[in-house]
């Protein structure tokens, strides 16, 4: 909500500081619309996919470790020392905490890896915007939010020839998917391993 007044205010503002006879003309875009139809997305999404998997599968050996060194603790004989019970214990926690740091660092690097290929994707979208904007003479293009997304939309009320989406989607020569039309799914966030490495039983 905040943002909104934020972006109100300074729509206001720069209506104010224009000619009392300048024409104003107001468009907006759906950047999630747009790029959910970039044959870039496709590659985005995949090359997240699968650096996500390399995690998986690295997470997933080391906590087979974890597991495998933790039953062999938990069969030492009774009578077994314990300085090699502390020795034990010692690995397998220093195994979880390597786990978890590996999990969070994991984490950092998709975000990361995201904000890297998209950037190039971003630029696209801007630069196309601004070529729309400036051969209809719209004056603010805003960034707006679809319904379902989860995200509040910036504009609330408006003329259907203010989204002009489609005209981006045109100028770099996609065909815009019809309304009501699915869009392809994106890529799902690293996910945490289903089970985690129990701590040792002393």
């Amino acid at each position: 909500m905040k943002n909104k007044f934020i972006l109100a205010a300074g729509l206001l503002f720069g209506l104010a500081a224009l000619p009392a006879t300048a024409q104003v003309k107001i468009g907006f875009i759906y950047q999630e619309k747009i790029y959910s139809q970039m044959p870039e997305a496709k590659q985005v999404e995949e090359d997240l996919k699968n650096t996500e998997k390399q995690y998986q599968t690295l997470i997933q050996a080391k906590i087979k470790d974890f597991q495998d060194k933790a039953a062999v603790y938990e069969k030492l004989p009774a009578n077994t020392s314990d300085i090699i019970k502390q020795d034990k214990e010692k690995e397998l926690q220093n195994l979880q905490t390597s786990i978890q740091e590996f999990q969070q660092n994991a984490q950092t690097s998709i975000q990361k890896k995201q904000a890297q290929l998209l950037q190039p994707v971003v630029k696209k979208i801007e630069e196309n915007m601004h070529a729309v904007a400036n051969e209809n003479a719209y004056t603010f293009v805003f960034n707006n939010y679809e319904p379902g997304t989860g995200a509040n939309p910036v504009v609330l009320h408006f003329p259907a020839e203010a989204d002009i989406s489609d005209l981006v989607l045109k100028k770099m020569g996609i065909t815009p998917r019809p309304a009501g039309a699915p869009a392809p799914a994106a890529a799902a966030p690293v996910a945490a391993p289903a089970a985690k490495p129990a701590a040792p039983k002393k």
